[in-house]
This record gives C-alpha cells, structure tokens and sequence, in this order.
C-alpha cells in the first residue's frame, strides 16, 4: 500500500519528508543555496517542467522553507529565497552530497567544499555539540524524546 502522506507519522524523519522529500525539492534546496532565486534560472538548471516547479516551489513556500519576494510585481514575478528553516538544511544537503560522493558517483566528485579560512578542501563531520567529539552511528543510542507518545517505536 502506498502512503499518501506522513503528516500523521510521529517520526522527525517521516515528518521531514512530507515538507522537503517530493523529487525535485531538495536539488531546488541545493540551487537556492547556489544563490539561484529567479523562476527561470531554477527551471533552466534543472530542466524542470514549469508545472512541476511550480508545484515544489509553492510546496517549500508553504512549508516555510522558501519565501517569495517580489520583484517585480506589475508582472507578478517573484525571488524565491530560502528562510532561516531553509537555510538550517545545509548540513542535510552537504551530508547528502558525501554519501553521493562516495557511493553514487564512484569517489568522482563534481563539487567539492573548500574551507576558505585555511584554502583547504574538507568535508564536514557531525560532532557531538556537548564534548565536540566526532560521532558515528556506532556511538549513538537512540532514547526516548519529549514527544515520543509509543515507546514501543524505539529501537532495540
């Protein structure tokens, strides 16, 4: 049976995608963060259908991801610029693009991170932001949240 939405799923993740997981929405993510806002420039990059875009951008809109600015309003032209919940994706969409990295592309990059303080290329780490130590999934457990309503959810 296929699920028509997760908006009732008590689940970050499931939650998560409901706003950010239809095709197309994370690579517009991406290109925001590129600095396309324009319509145009987002729909040419990605040789999107205009429907289909029109459809994702009123998705991130209305998710609070994005937000529409005018331009131009005689025309009804729009930038479409990412919001603070937009801009809080990055480490989604860099953690996202090392995974691609290394197991979609073969270890062949097309965009690499370049730390402009030191002028090196890196890759970001998840640290644990009480002791600043590096984590892996091997040194997380999941536990109980202020909003798990079923613990029967939690892993074993």
């Amino acid at each position: 049976m296929q699920r028509a939405t997760f908006a009732d799923m008590n689940c970050s993740i499931a939650r998560s995608l409901e706003e950010i997981g239809e095709w197309w929405s994370l690579l517009i993510i991406r290109d925001a963060f590129f600095g396309v806002t324009r319509f145009e420039e987002f729909q040419e990059r990605l040789g999107i259908a205009r429907n289909i875009l029109i459809k994702r951008l009123d998705t991130l809109v209305d998710a609070g991801v994005m937000e529409r600015r005018p331009y131009d309003e005689s025309r009804g032209r729009h930038d479409y610029v990412l919001t603070k919940k937009g801009r809080d994706l990055w480490p989604v969409l860099v953690t996202l693009r090392q995974w691609g990295d290394k197991w979609a592309i073969d270890g062949k990059p097309p965009v690499r991170m370049l730390h402009t303080a030191c002028g090196a290329h890196t890759n970001a780490h998840l640290v644990c932001d009480h002791c600043g130590e590096r984590l892996a999934g091997r040194d997380i457990k999941s536990v109980a949240g202020p909003g798990l309503d079923d613990p029967a959810l939690l892993p074993r």
